[in-house]
């Protein structure tokens, strides 16, 4: 009985091999044939007929397509991020390295266009957006020295930004966010302005020390202006009454001081008092 089932198992091998063979090649064939097409989220589809580009864009969701004549690329046109290094001369011909980031995507409505001018939108980084930053970084910096690259960071960033969005625009490329990560000179430039920024500091604090002599000098001679101007009015005021007056002050506070006796030392003038009375 082992031997019969034994003998019937090695006969049908051979015919599950040839299921399997059609099920592989009727799966396949459905893959290939399939007339439905899914475009998910944050995508669009471009459509080829027999490897021509079709300007209509598929938009998400499900689509129809004939088996064989077309063909269905899915493009991701969500936000994606690129960063790109540059090299370039400044206008007084000092070298500048910089690193760019910029957040980039593909326009939804265009991506037919741009796969046709493009081809692999996977390297689209890497083929389009690299040498456009290069290209842009390069433009402007030529028209800047290096200091003005450094105090004017804002004006040389527009610049770049939009050469390059004019740059990309062309390729249905748009730009959402654009940053100069830094600005790097050679170290023959660093020391050049690290001297300048000290002698600017040592001259601003000459000319605020400068600016306190010249207030304490000013108070100096003002004070003495108002005291002079004191002594004079106080000079003015002595007339001779005010001098009998204080004569007069003078001999009664002597009087209050004196005890009723005479000096003893004899010599010099002798006050002479009246003491007569009526």
């Amino acid at each position: 009985m082992a031997l019969i089932n034994q003998n019937i198992s090695t006969s049908q091998i051979p015919k599950i091999v040839k299921w399997i063979a059609i099920f592989i090649f009727a799966f396949i064939l459905f893959s290939w044939l399939n007339p439905f097409v899914v475009i998910n989220a944050g995508h669009r589809g471009v459509k080829t007929n027999f490897g021509k580009v079709d300007p209509t864009v598929l938009e998400e969701g499900l689509h129809f397509r004939v088996p064989i004549m077309q063909q269905i690329r899915e493009i991701n046109v969500q936000i994606q991020k690129a960063e790109a290094d540059g090299d370039a001369a400044s206008r007084d011909l000092q070298q500048v390295h910089t690193k760019i980031a910029l957040n980039f995507h593909l326009i939804p409505g265009r991506v037919a266009e741009t796969y046709q001018t493009v081809g692999d939108l996977d390297s689209v980084g890497d083929r389009i957006i690299v040498p456009a930053v290069q290209e842009a970084f390069k433009s402007t910096t030529a028209r800047y020295t290096a200091e003005e690259l450094i105090s004017k960071r804002p004006e040389v960033r527009d610049q770049i930004s939009q050469f390059m969005k004019d740059r990309l625009l062309r390729h249905g490329i748009q730009i959402d966010e654009f940053s100069i990560v830094n600005f790097r000179f050679s170290e023959s430039f660093n020391q050049a302005i690290e001297a300048k920024t000290t002698a600017e500091q040592l001259k601003l604090k000459a000319e605020r020390d400068l600016e306190r002599i010249k207030v304490e000098a000013e108070q100096k001679i003002a004070s003495a202006k108002a005291e002079a101007e004191s002594l004079r009015l106080q000079k003015q005021e002595i007339t001779p009454d005010l001098l009998k007056l204080r004569e007069v002050e003078n001999q009664r506070l002597a009087l209050e001081k004196w005890n009723g006796q005479l000096p003893q030392v004899t010599g010099g003038s002798v006050p002479m008092i009246n003491l007569r009375t009526n």
